[in-house]
C-alpha cells in the first residue's frame, strides 16, 4: 500500500481496530474509502473486521467497539468521517439526496442501499448488498422492498442529485446516452428484442436514456427514462403486472429524450449549455433536431448517413433537391485543421470537412429548419467519418468538434457504472423498482465521482 500514502492511515485503523488495541474503532465510512482504493487487498481485512465484532443474526449489539454496528440501516457507514472535501460525508450527502424522501426508516434504507452499492464487490444483488451493510437476516428482504415496492418518489431524488452536483462545480455541457441492460426471460419490465449497434447483434434487454451533466471530466447521471415498446403500454396485464402507471403512455426514442431536455431546463441553474447526443442509428434524428431548435437548446447531434438536407450556403454542392447528408458531406467542399480538446485535458489535431445545412419542416407546408452546419472529421483517404449537426454555427470549429468527445465520455461513465456500481445487476420487474434503482445507482456514482475521487 506505499502507492496510496494518503490512505496509509485507513488500513492502520483497520489493523489496530483487527488486534483490538486501544480504543480504535473503523467506521463503515473508512471501509468505503478502503474498499474503493485498494480493493481486493482491503476486502479480507474488512471481511474479518466484520466477523469479529458483529453479534448473531437478527441482535443488535449492546456494546462493542466503535462503530461495529450493522443491523440497522445506514450505521455500517459510519457518521462523521470527511471523503473528499472537508464538508462531504457519506451521511450528509444521502441525507441531502434523499431529504424529500418522508418517512424516516426509507430514508435509512436509501442510505443503506447507497452504502451497500460503493462497498460491496462483485455482483451488486438487493442479498449481497444487504450481506455488507447488516447482519440482519431480513435485511435482504428490507432491501429489496424499499427498491420495489415503497411508495416513494424517485423524480425528486434525482431533482436533488442534480442540485448537488450543480454545488460540487458548474457543467459545461449536457450528454443524452442510451444504456442497453440485457435481461433473461421476460418478466422484467420493458424488455424486448434490440438491436445492439455497438453489440452488432440483437439482444433480449431492456433500454434506458440517461441524461448526464458534463462537470469537469465527470459525466453525471442526473436522469433517466425508460423507453417501453408499445406492447408494454397496450397490453393490461403487463401494465398491472410491472405496476406502470396509468400516466405512462408509449413515446418514441426521441420524445422520451426531448423530455429528458425538458426537464434538465426546468430543474439546473445553467440551462443554456449545449446538448450532446448521438441520433446516428435512429430515424428520429430529424425530429428530435427540430424539436431542440424549436426549444432554441444549442446542440450536437450524430445524425445517419441517409438523413435528407437542403444545401445551404457558400461551398454546398450545387443541388437544387434534398439530398442525403452522406452525399452532401462527400461534396462538401470546406475542411479545416481544428485542435480537439477532451474534458480531461487530452488534446490532439484532425481535419474535418463541414457545410451549411437545412432541414425539411416537420409539416408539409412548414419552412425548413435551420441553417445548422453538417460536419464530419475526415479520415487519411478523404472519406468523411461520424456525421454530425450542430446549430451552433458561429462557435469555432474546434469547440464544436470537442464537444463530440462528451458521448464517448457518457459510454465509458455507463460501462463503469454496470461493472462497479451495479447499474445492469438488478431485477428491474417493476416500473417504480428500475426507476429506484437507478436513482440510488446515479447517487452512489456521482458520490463517488465527485466526493471521494475529488
Amino acid at each position: 500500500m506505499a502507492e496510496f500514502p494518503r490512505l496509509r492511515g485507513w488500513a492502520a485503523r483497520v489493523e489496530s481496530a483487527l488486534a483490538g488495541s486501544g480504543s480504535e474503532s473503523l467506521s463503515g465510512e473508512a471501509i468505503q474509502i478502503g474498499m474503493m482504493h485498494f480493493r481486493p487487498s482491503f476486502t479480507p481485512l474488512v471481511a474479518s473486521y466484520r466477523e469479529s465484532c458483529l453479534p448473531p443474526a437478527g441482535l443488535a449489539p449492546t456494546g462493542g467497539r466503535g462503530n461495529c454496528d450493522m443491523t440497522r440501516p445506514g450505521v455500517a457507514m459510519g457518521e462523521t468521517s470527511p471523503v473528499g472535501n472537508d464538508s462531504t460525508t457519506l451521511t450528509a450527502f444521502s441525507d441531502e439526496v434523499f431529504s424529500d424522501i418522508r418517512r424516516a426508516d426509507q430514508r435509512r434504507w436509501a442510505r443503506a442501499y447507497l452504502s451497500g452499492l460503493l462497498i460491496t464487490p462483485g455482483n451488486k444483488s438487493v442479498r449481497r448488498l444487504a450481506h455488507h451493510v447488516s447482519s440482519s437476516p431480513t435485511a435482504a428482504q428490507s432491501l429489496r422492498q424499499f427498491v420495489s415496492t415503497s411508495p416513494w418518489g424517485w423524480d425528486s431524488v434525482m431533482s436533488k442529485l442534480t442540485r448537488w452536483a450543480e454545488g460540487c462545480k458548474p457543467a459545461s455541457a449536457w450528454t443524452i446516452h442510451r444504456v442497453v441492460i440485457p435481461k433473461s426471460g421476460e418478466r422484467s419490465v420493458g424488455v424486448h428484442r434490440y438491436f445492439d449497434p455497438l453489440a452488432s447483434r440483437t439482444l433480449n434487454c431492456q433500454l434506458g436514456i440517461g441524461a448526464f451533466l458534463s462537470i469537469g471530466s465527470v459525466q453525471v447521471p442526473v436522469d433517466w427514462r425508460l423507453y417501453l415498446p408499445a406492447p408494454w403500454t397496450e397490453d393490461t396485464q403487463l401494465r398491472r403486472r410491472a405496476r406502470i402507471p396509468d400516466t405512462v403512455q408509449y413515446r418514441p426514442l426521441g420524445g422520451q429524450m426531448l423530455d429528458l431536455v425538458d426537464t434538465l431546463t426546468s430543474r439546473t441553474a445553467r440551462s443554456s449549455v449545449p446538448l450532446v447526443t448521438d441520433m446516428s442509428d435512429t430515424p428520429e434524428a430529424d425530429s428530435f433536431v427540430r424539436g431542440l431548435s424549436r426549444r432554441e437548446r444549442g446542440f450536437v447531434v450524430g445524425l445517419p448517413s441517409y438523413l435528407r438536407v437542403w444545401p445551404a450556403g457558400d461551398g454546398a454542392p450545387p443541388a437544387r433537391v434534398l439530398i442525403s447528408a452522406g452525399k452532401f458531406m462527400a461534396g462538401a467542399r470546406s475542411v479545416d485543421s481544428v485542435r480537439v480538446t477532451t474534458e480531461d485535458g487530452r488534446q490532439w489535431s484532425t481535419r474535418v470537412r463541414s457545410g451549411l445545412v437545412r432541414l425539411p419542416g416537420g409539416r408539409a407546408a412548414g419552412p425548413p429548419d435551420g441553417p445548422f452546419r453538417l460536419f464530419a472529421e475526415v479520415t487519411e483517404d478523404e472519406r468523411p467519418e461520424q456525421l454530425w449537426i450542430t446549430n451552433l454555427t458561429h462557435r469555432p470549429l474546434d469547440e464544436i468538434m470537442s464537444l463530440t468527445t462528451l458521448r464517448s465520455s457518457a459510454a465509458d461513465s455507463i460501462d463503469t457504472m454496470k461493472r462497479d456500481f451495479g447499474l445492469g445487476d438488478f431485477e428491474g420487474r417493476s416500473f417504480p423498482g428500475w426507476y429506484h434503482h437507478m436513482a440510488l445507482v446515479s447517487s452512489a456514482y456521482a458520490y463517488q465521482q465527485l466526493a471521494v475521487s475529488d
